[in-house]
């Protein structure tokens, strides 16, 4: 069970991504705004209960399509039991202090819309190209701005982008074994990164960025059809493999 927090001033948040797939997460509440936070859970493969009396016409099409459950009441004491995540999203000030009550008494982490200081966490815009995320967030000051600043990324970030982390994805395994020293294949990937593979991406010319993958790389990739298993911007992989 979590202890009292801090009395919070000016709120410097932890930047993490959080690996949700099959974990239960609890949506408490059934409008607009819980809905807009389930989509936001299922992108990361959530497996997510709402709790509510009534549905939007969005939620109620993915119940019937078995993307969510639905629990038709209002919001009881215990039905947090078993939830990695939560979400108070009820409309009710009432209702969405009781689920944060019950959630720092499970240790869940809990969001409460528009209440950040009864957040564990706050939910960043987010722009999604494949494997790349980038999330932009204002500590909750500025709502706004960090949707004007993911509506300009999207428009900077191509779909490019998560096709070269899908190539890299397929060459990643042989590039550690073709380049075993750190150093020399932390440069080989700044090489690639920094080429105009992208460019060529984005064109649309995948046989010729392919081949400009080969002509920096040094070798054949055995198997172009690998999906990524991530990179970050040092070119290893989040174990640093």
């Amino acid at each position: 069970m979590r202890t009292g927090r801090a009395s919070r001033g000016a709120m410097s948040y932890y930047p993490v991504y959080l690996d949700l797939r099959g974990r239960r997460c609890v949506v408490v509440g059934g409008g607009l705004v819980a809905e807009r936070k389930v989509n936001s859970l299922l992108e990361a493969e959530a497996k997510v209960v709402v709790i509510s009396p009534r549905l939007t016409p969005g939620l109620q099409a993915l119940v019937a399509g078995g993307r969510i459950a639905w629990t038709e009441r209002t919001y009881r004491s215990g039905d947090l039991a078993g939830a990695f995540l939560a979400v108070g999203a009820a409309g009710e000030r009432s209702v969405n202090r009781r689920v944060w009550q019950e959630a720092t008494r499970r240790g869940v982490l809990v969001n409460v819309v528009d209440d950040p200081s009864h957040c564990d966490f706050i939910m960043p815009s987010v722009v999604r190209r494949g494997d790349l995320i980038v999330a932009v967030s204002t500590g909750g000051r500025a709502p706004a701005l960090a949707v004007r600043l993911r509506q300009w990324l999207e428009g900077v970030l191509g779909w490019e982008y998560a096709r070269f982390l899908e190539m890299a994805g397929g060459v990643r395994a042989q590039m550690a074994a073709r380049y075993p020293d750190p150093g020399e294949r932390r440069q080989m990937w700044y090489r690639l990164v920094d080429s105009d593979v992208l460019g060529l991406l984005r064109r649309g010319d995948e046989e010729a960025a392919w081949r400009r993958v080969e002509e920096i790389i040094g070798f054949h990739p055995r198997d172009v059809r690998l999906r990524s298993v991530g990179m970050d911007a040092s070119g290893e992989g989040a174990d640093g493999a």
